[in-house]
C-alpha cells in the first residue's frame, strides 16, 4: 500500500513530466533537411544545445566556470572530475546536461548513476528517464527512446541500445556490461553522508569499493567519464579522497575570493544574503563554501560578559587584518574574512568590544578602520591606537592597496587615521591562536562583549571561535584577536618593542 509520501513523490514527479512537456514545444512545419540543419549547429554549440532541449533546466545564462567544465568534459573522453561545486550552483543540472548530450551524440552508451544507497541514485537518475519518455524536443531529433519491458525507474535501455543503470554505494556493480559496451560513464553524485562522516573507518570502506568495484567495471580500452559531484561536507569523506586522484577538482563558493556570487545571473548578493541569514555560519560554511567547521577542538565554549567603560582600560587598540597574502592567491582559494576588532585590556583581562568580521572588499575593510576609531572616540577613549598586520607577505597589498585607501576615505572624512603596521613575524596561525587565546579563555580572562552578541559579525566570530582546529580553513577572526591580545600583552605600545602609534595630530598613515 502506497503511503503519504509515495503519493507526494509520484505527484512530484507528474509534475515534473508535465512541466517537461510542456517546456519543449516542437515546430510542427518544420522540414525534414530544416530539422537536420538546426541539429547539426546545435550539436556544435553545447551552450545552445542545453538551452534548447532543457529549457525548464537552463533558466539562467550559465557563469564562466560552467562553461570552461562542460568544454573540459566534451574534449576529453578519457576524464576523471570531482566537482564540489556549492549548493544552487547546479552541478547535478549541468552534469546530466552533459551526459545527455553524449548519450543522444552517440559518444556515450553505459551510464551508471551511484549515489550513497539505491534509493537516492533512482532519485537522480530519474530525470534521464523522465526527460527521455516526455522531452517533445528529444524525441523529435534523435527519436523515441522508451522501449517497452525495459523501462524500470532503476535501471532502462533506450531504442537505441544506452543502458542507465541506478547503483547505491555497497552494491555489486556486475552485470553492469551491456552486450560488449563497459560502463563508459560513471556519475557519482552525494556519496557521503554525515553519519559515516563521522566515522573514518566507513568512509574508508566506501572509497575502497568506490576504487575496486566501481571503478573496476570499467573497460581499459574504452574511454570513461568519471564524474563525481559533492561538497566537501567533511575534513575526511569520500569527495576528499577521491579528489586526490581526480585529473581535475573544482572548488566552487557560492561567493568567490573576492566575496561576490560566483554566478550573478541566477544568485544574486541580495538572494545569497537572504538565504545565508538563515543559517548559523558553520552550517554556511559547509553547505555553501566547502568548509566544514569542527566544534569545541580548541574552544569548548566562550564567556560573554558585560565589558567595563573602555575609556576604564588599561590600554586600548583596535587590530586589523586585511587577510590578503601573496600566498592566498590560488585559483580555488576560499574568499578570506577581513576583520578589525576593539580591544581592551584591564589588568589580566582582555575585551573584544566590537569586531568586523565580513568577506568584503578593501574599501569596506578601510571603512571599518574608521568606524573602529569613531568607537573608541565615542567611548572615550583618549590615545586612539590603530594596527594593521603587515607581515612580508602582506607588504605589497599594505602600501598598494590598503594605504592608499586609508588615504582616500580620511581626505573625504577630513579625519586622519594613527595607523601602525604590525610587522610581528607570525608562526603558524592555529599554534598562535592556541598557545596564546586558549589560555586567557580557558582561566575566564578572554571576554566577549555579551551587549554585541546578537550583532552579526560577533555571530560570525564566535563561530570562528568554537571551530578553531589544526586544519579549519577559516580562521581569520580569531587571528586578529590573537594579533591584537598579543600586542596589548606584549606592551607594544611602545617604542622599543618595533611598534610606534602616532596621534590623531601626527596626521600620519
Amino acid at each position: 500500500m502506497a503511503t503519504a509520501e509515495d503519493k507526494k513523490y509520484f505527484e512530484e514527479w507528474q509534475k515534473f513530466r508535465d512541466n517537461t512537456r510542456k517546456a519543449t514545444p516542437i515546430d510542427l512545419n518544420e522540414t525534414v533537411v530544416d530539422r537536420q540543419n538546426r541539429i547539426a549547429k546545435l550539436e556544435k554549440d553545447p551552450e545552445a544545445w542545453f538551452k534548447y532541449y532543457f529549457p525548464n533546466f537552463y533558466t539562467s545564462e550559465p557563469a564562466p566556470f560552467h562553461i570552461r567544465a562542460t568544454r573540459r568534459i566534451l574534449n576529453n573522453p578519457e576524464w576523471y572530475a570531482v566537482r564540489s561545486w556549492s549548493r544552487e550552483l547546479s552541478k547535478t543540472g549541468r552534469t546530466m546536461m552533459e551526459v545527455l548530450y553524449l548519450v543522444m551524440t552517440g559518444k556515450k552508451k553505459n551510464i551508471l548513476m551511484v549515489s550513497s544507497t539505491y534509493d537516492n541514485a533512482v532519485r537522480f537518475l530519474l530525470p534521464y528517464k523522465v526527460i527521455l519518455e516526455v522531452n517533445n524536443r528529444i524525441i523529435t531529433d534523435y527519436g523515441d527512446q522508451e522501449t517497452i519491458g525495459n523501462w524500470e525507474a532503476g535501471e532502462f535501455v533506450t531504442k537505441k541500445g544506452v543502458s542507465f543503470r541506478a547503483l547505491g554505494a555497497g552494491q555489486s556493480p556486475r552485470g553492469t556490461r551491456k552486450d560488449e559496451v563497459r560502463p563508459d560513464a560513471i556519475i557519482i553524485d552525494d556519496i557521503d553522508t554525515d553519519e559515516e562522516c563521522r566515522n573514518p573507518s566507513r568512509i574508508k570502506e566506501k572509497v575502497k569499493w568506490i576504487e575496486e568495484a566501481l571503478y573496476g567495471t570499467r573497460s581499459i580500452s574504452n574511454p570513461l567519464l568519471f564524474m563525481v559531484n559533492g561538497n566537501i561536507i567533511a575534513k575526511y569523506c569520500c569527495v576528499t579522497e577521491l579528489a586526490k586522484v581526480a585529473d581535475e577538482h573544482e572548488i566552487i563558493n557560492i561567493r568567490d575570493k573576492n566575496g561576490v556570487s560566483t554566478w550573478p545571473a541566477k544568485n544574486t548578493e541580495a538572494l545569497i544574503d537572504r538565504a545565508l541569514s538563515k543559517i548559523s555560519w558553520s552550517a554556511q560554511q559547509k553547505e555553501y563554501f566547502n568548509n566544514p567547521v569542527s566544534s569545541g577542538d580548541v574552544f569548548k565554549t566562550l564567556k560573554f560578559d558585560k565589558c567595563p567603560p573602555l575609556k576604564s582600560c588599561d590600554a586600548v587598540i583596535a587590530y586589523a587584518d586585511p587577510s590578503t597574502s601573496n600566498k592566498d592567491r590560488g585559483v580555488n582559494k576560499q574568499a578570506s574574512y577581513k576583520s578589525v576588532g576593539v580591544i581592551g585590556r584591564k589588568g589580566t583581562k582582555y575585551y573584544l568590544y566590537k569586531v568586523w568580521l565580513r568577506q568584503t572588499n578593501n574599501s569596506t575593510f578601510v571603512s571599518f578602520l574608521f568606524q573602529a576609531y569613531k568607537y573608541m572616540e565615542l567611548h572615550g577613549v583618549d590615545v586612539k591606537r590603530v594596527a594593521i598586520e603587515n607581515n612580508s607577505l602582506q607588504d605589497p597589498h599594505y602600501e598598494q592597496v590598503i594605504m592608499p585607501e586609508i588615504k582616500a576615505q580620511g581626505k573625504a572624512q577630513d579625519l586622519y587615521l594613527p595607523v601602525t603596521p604590525d610587522k610581528r613575524k607570525k608562526g603558524d596561525k592555529f599554534d598562535r591562536i592556541e598557545g596564546n587565546l586558549e589560555p586567557k579563555n580557558r582561566l575566564g580572562n578572554l571576554i566577549f562583549n555579551i551587549d554585541e552578541k546578537n550583532d552579526p559579525d560577533m555571530k560570525v566570530m564566535e563561530e570562528q571561535m568554537l571551530g578553531v582546529a589544526v586544519n579549519a580553513k577559516m580562521m581569520d577572526g580569531p587571528d586578529m584577536l590573537e594579533g591584537g591580545t598579543w600586542m596589548l600583552e606584549n606592551k607594544t605600545l611602545q617604542m622599543e618593542g618595533g611598534y610606534a602609534f602616532g596621534s590623531i595630530n601626527s596626521r600620519r598613515f
